[in-house]
């Protein structure tokens, strides 16, 4: 029986020959090709600043680092997202907050964010982590109006999302991570996600502060600028604890010729997701799309009754549909330092619900029809 993934990558000969001339070449890490993914990157996302870096969690633990995040600082994220997103936090002390999603487009609510920052004092949170969920922009504008009137940072988690944008209310296109709303964007090139490097992440940011600090810390927090001495050609200092975050030059080529075919990749994504809302308008719910947003579409969800009894449908038919994601206050680590009872309403219902079906370019009109198929035989009994 063929399988059918959720996701997979899309590696061609050009993406072969990419990393085979680099590990051919005299750098295969902290070399040249990772400069030039990392400027590829800024353009296509319209950042004046990127960083690579070796996973998206890591990239996440340099942002919080570098918005001077510490021990007891509070921030709000997501429960519905991958656990990496709040993790963060944890590593660096911090307490995290969790706020409800919107019930139909299933990102970080608004609402139940201002609702959550208005109950406490100016001063009780330091931050939110909004999540480009599956794909879809959140409006990062009016997060950025309830940041800055209570002095919070925002890290946009766009690891679902590169490609994807929204109009803000000047009309202008606002590609998710482009820094014009959030401090620091965050993309994830894990084999699953738009773009493929093994594994890999980039940060974007628009200011020249964060932009240094997060090199810095990438590299063990060790420099050459602004030495206190300099004993020769040799001599470096670290100044900062930092780590070993670096992306290495034959992932950073993948990646390259990776971003340079996302354009074309999104498209299709659209394409198959047309051609799920299609078959089920009207009769399965799926994520909303608000208006003025375009969706990146990482993954194409849908909300059912007996959802495990679908899920093993599906699989025994080789459709690897997949549940994204277990809500982060309920997983073991959260719920024994009391998030147990976090009241997230609209996060729980949709989790009970929810499942993804097969969302990558390459999958085949045949293909998606079969899933199709198998769905709404499920749903008519």
């Amino acid at each position: 029986m063929k399988k059918i993934p959720y996701g997979r990558q899309n590696i061609d000969q050009t993406d072969i020959e990419a990393v085979v001339s680099t590990l051919q070449s005299d750098f295969l890490t902290q070399g040249p090709k990772v400069k030039e993914f990392e400027q590829k990157f800024a353009d296509y996302v319209g950042s004046n600043y990127a960083v690579a870096v070796n996973n998206a969690t890591s990239g996440l633990h340099l942002s919080v680092l570098a918005l001077n995040l510490s021990k007891g600082d509070r921030v709000i994220t997501t429960p519905i997202t991958f656990a990496a997103s709040a993790n963060c936090v944890r590593y660096a002390g911090g307490e995290v907050w969790f706020a409800d999603i919107n019930p139909d487009s299933y990102v970080l609510d608004i609402n139940s964010v201002k609702e959550l920052v208005e109950s406490k004092p100016k001063g009780f949170f330091k931050g939110i982590i909004p999540v480009d969920f599956a794909g879809l922009p959140v409006d990062m504008e009016e997060f950025r109006e309830l940041a800055d009137a209570h002095d919070l940072w925002i890290i946009e988690d766009a690891c679902h999302a590169p490609g994807g944008y929204f109009n803000d209310s000047k009309g202008k296109k606002n590609f998710c991570g482009n820094g014009n709303y959030a401090d620091i964007g965050v993309f994830s090139f894990h084999p699953v996600k738009h773009i493929a490097c093994g594994e890999g992440g980039m940060l974007t940011t628009n200011s020249k502060e964060l932009y240094d600090k997060l090199m810095l810390l990438r590299t063990h927090g060790i420099t050459k600028e602004n030495m206190e001495e300099n004993h020769g050609g040799w001599y470096y200092e670290m100044v900062e604890l930092g780590f070993n975050y670096r992306l290495t030059d034959f992932q950073a080529a993948l990646g390259i010729t990776q971003l340079a075919k996302n354009e074309k990749s999104v498209q299709r994504r659209n394409e198959i997701a047309t051609n799920y809302k299609k078959a089920f308008e009207g009769l399965i719910k799926f994520q909303s799309l608000p208006e003025n947003t375009y969706n990146a579409h990482h993954l194409f969800i849908i909300e059912v009754e007996n959802r495990k009894e679908l899920y093993d449908a599906l699989h025994s038919k080789g459709v690897l549909a997949q549940i994204h994601y277990v809500p982060v206050h309920t997983l073991p680590y959260y719920k024994n330092i009391g998030y147990q009872d976090a009241g997230l309403i609209h996060a729980e219902e949709y989790y009970s619900n929810c499942i993804s079906l097969p969302m990558y370019p390459s999958l085949s009109d045949v293909e998606q029809n079969f899933v199709i198929e198998q769905v709404l035989n499920f749903i008519h009994g």
